[in-house]
């Protein structure tokens, strides 16, 4: 025998070896579960949820991965079939169009363990979701902007996509709360129109994509054309330090109400400095943590952690200057201990 069919003999034999060893660990349960966290994009929010994800890992003995598309709802496609063709025994996706989504999750819950998390697709195969309800947190937001602008005025508002579902019914549950309406079950109020009652009037919600330059230009775009604008409220956690930086730049930074939502390091400071007014804030790190303890149950076969309605809620919060520093503390508390 030459000894390169030798070395071929060999490297086959290793592999076979390792893939019985595998089979082997996984029947016995003493080989971790790689569970895969797919995000709906890059942002500091995923980030946060990056460190709950590195400690969910430590606590539940799994190997976990985070994956953040950064081309939008292909390139998470893409991921999560890579995923599959792996063999991650579980993945958590906040998805980002589910309605157009469907087949995929579908296609992918029977392939492995999966649940969402922060953007749910409530009408798949998921087995739990693990985040807030979006509604209560848009109407938390909501209050924050009558707070902020008692007297009423013009509000605009930016967000990354309505494609998702929490960024639906985050907004939707803002508009009625600024409105003073009633909750009404599936309404939804299309971007494009005005929307006003006796003190205020929503001159429009703008999306960007994901896209941080579309996104500026939104905020500037915004100041030109309602130079008597009076709030602008930042749905997703980039939104807010834009319209900080395009308010800085057009000279009017404590001229108009920024409302924010999510804990991005520059909308804190803008707390702290008196530019924004406040902010709604979600727990990534939680529901990053959550996730990881979930399916990893799941995957060692305790199925008693997915509650009977399947949603695991991590409520939202209001952040003011008079609880900022504690809640910032913990958060950077938090993100060292994965340094």
């Amino acid at each position: 025998m030459n000894q390169y069919c030798f070395l071929v003999r060999m490297v086959l034999a290793l592999s076979l070896l390792g893939l019985v060893v595998s089979c082997v660990q996984k029947q016995s349960g003493t080989a971790k579960p790689h569970v895969a966290i797919v995000t709906n994009g890059v942002a500091a929010f995923w980030t946060i949820a990056q460190a709950g994800a590195a400690e969910g890992a430590q606590e539940f003995d799994a190997d976990v991965t985070v994956h953040m598309p950064a081309e939008g709802i292909s390139d998470q496609k893409r991921i999560v079939q890579d995923l599959l063709t792996l063999g991650v025994d579980g993945i958590a996706i906040s998805s980002i169009d589910p309605d157009n989504q469907i087949d995929l999750i579908n296609r992918a819950a029977q392939g492995t363990h999966l649940i969402t998390l922060d953007s749910d697709a409530p009408e798949s195969d998921r087995l739990s979701f693990v985040g807030m309800d979006n509604y209560d947190a848009g109407r938390l937001c909501g209050r924050l902007v009558k707070e902020a602008i008692p007297k009423g005025g013009k509000i605009m508002i930016f967000v990354g996509r309505l494609e998702q579902d929490n960024a639906r019914r985050r907004r939707q549950g803002l508009i009625d709360e600024i409105l003073d309406r009633e909750f009404r079950d599936g309404h939804y109020d299309p971007p494009g129109s005005e929307l006003r009652n006796g003190r205020f009037q929503i001159v429009g919600t703008l999306t960007d994509q994901f896209d941080r330059s579309k996104a500026k230009a939104n905020a500037e775009d915004s100041l030109s054309r309602f130079p008597d604008l009076a709030a602008m409220v930042g749905l997703f956690a980039y939104n807010p330090p834009l319209c900080l930086e395009a308010l800085k730049q057009a000279g009017k930074a404590g001229d108009v109400a920024v409302i924010a939502f999510d804990e991005a390091d520059e909308t804190l400071q803008g707390i702290r400095d008196g530019y924004v007014y406040g902010t709604v804030v979600q727990d990534p790190y939680n529901y990053a943590l959550e996730s990881v303890r979930v399916l990893t149950s799941i995957i060692r076969g305790d199925h008693s952690v997915i509650p009977e309605n399947g949603f695991i809620n991590i409520p939202a919060r209001q952040i003011r200057p008079e609880n900022l520093d504690v809640f910032w503390a913990d958060l950077k508390s938090k993100m060292s201990r994965q340094r």
